[in-house]
C-alpha cells in the first residue's frame, strides 16, 4: 500500500510539473516560433509552433524598413546612463547614512523607506509638470532622471546594508594612511562593496531596458523613441504585425539570456554576500 501510494503522489507530482513546465514554456516557444514564420497576422499563425515553415524576413525588414536600430541605440543609453547614476548616487547615499552621524538621519531614512511605499505611477502629474518646467520633456536624459530618482530610495537601503558588514577598521586605517572620505569610499569601500554594487548595476539596467509607461509619458518625437515604444508600434488597432513584434521581441530577449548565462555565478556570488554579516 505505501509503495502504490508513492507511486501515486510521483506520478501526480510528475504530471502537475509537466503541465506547469508547458504553460511556462509554450508562449516562449510561439513568440519564437511567431519570429521566424510567414505572414503578419497572428491570425495566420498555427497553433504548433513552426509548422508553417521558417523565413527571416521579418528581421530582415526590422532593420532595413524600420528604425530599430536607433529605438536600440536609444534604450542602450537610457540603460546604461541610469544604471551607472543609480549606482555612483546609491552607493554615495548609502557610505554617508552608513558611516556618519548627523541631524536627522534616522528620519532622512525613514523617508526613503515611506518614498518606496508609494508607486511610481502616483507622482506622475508631478514628474510631468517638472519635466516640462526644466526641459527635460521628450529628451533622453529627461527619462534618465525618472528613472535614476526612483531608484534611489531602495537601492541606497539595500547598499547600506552591504556597507554595514564592512569592518570600520579599514576606514580607520585609511585615515591614518592620509585618506579623505572621498579617496576612502572610492579606494577602500567600492572595491570590497564590489558584489552588491554589480548586481545594483544589473538591477538598474534591466528596469527601463523595456519599460513602456514613463518613456510613453516622457518621450514625443519618433526620433527619440526606445524599443518598448517601437514594437508597440506593430500592434496596435490600426496596425497588426505580430511577426516583426515578435522578432524584434527575440533581439531584446537574446543578450539578456546570454549576459545571465554568462554571470549567473556573480550574481549568485553577489546576493548571497549582501547576507553575509561581520
Amino acid at each position: 500500500m505505501n509503495r502504490s501510494l508513492r507511486a501515486v503522489n510521483t506520478a501526480i507530482l510528475i504530471i502537475f510539473l509537466v503541465l506547469i513546465t508547458f504553460c511556462v514554456l509554450y508562449p516562449l516557444v510561439f513568440c519564437i516560433s511567431a519570429s521566424v514564420s510567414p505572414g503578419s497576422s497572428i491570425s495566420d499563425m498555427a497553433i504548433l509552433p513552426f509548422a508553417k515553415g521558417i523565413t527571416f524576413e521579418h528581421f530582415v525588414y526590422l532593420f532595413q524598413q524600420t528604425d530599430y536600430p536607433l529605438w536600440f541605440r536609444n534604450t542602450l543609453i537610457i540603460a546604461t546612463a541610469t544604471s551607472i547614476l543609480t549606482v555612483l548616487v546609491a552607493s554615495l547615499g548609502a557610505y554617508v547614512f552608513s558611516r556618519f552621524r548627523f541631524a536627522l538621519k534616522k528620519s532622512m531614512m525613514l523617508g526613503l523607506l515611506i518614498l518606496q511605499i508609494f508607486p511610481s505611477f502616483v507622482g506622475m502629474i508631478a514628474i510631468y509638470v517638472i519635466l516640462y518646467r526644466i526641459g527635460g520633456l521628450d529628451k533622453l536624459w529627461g527619462l534618465v532622471l525618472v528613472y535614476l530618482a526612483g531608484n534611489i530610495p531602495y537601492n541606497t537601503w539595500l547598499v547600506k546594508s552591504y556597507i554595514d558588514t564592512i569592518p570600520v577598521s579599514l576606514d580607520e586605517a585609511a585615515r591614518i594612511d592620509g585618506a579623505n572620505n572621498l579617496r576612502t569610499f572610492f579606494t577602500i569601500i567600492l572595491p570590497v562593496a564590489k558584489p552588491i554594487l554589480i548586481f545594483l548595476a544589473i538591477a538598474s539596467f534591466t528596469g527601463p531596458w523595456m519599460d513602456f509607461i514613463f518613456p510613453k509619458m516622457v518621450l514625443r518625437s519618433s526620433e527619440n523613441q526606445t524599443l518598448a515604444l517601437g514594437l508597440f508600434s506593430f500592434v496596435t488597432d490600426r496596425k497588426n504585425d505580430f511577426t516583426s513584434f515578435a522578432a524584434g521581441a527575440m533581439l531584446v530577449s537574446v543578450p539578456f539570456v546570454i549576459f545571465f548565462v554568462v554571470s549567473q555565478k556573480l550574481l549568485v556570488t553577489a546576493m548571497g554576500s549582501a547576507a553575509v554579516k561581520e
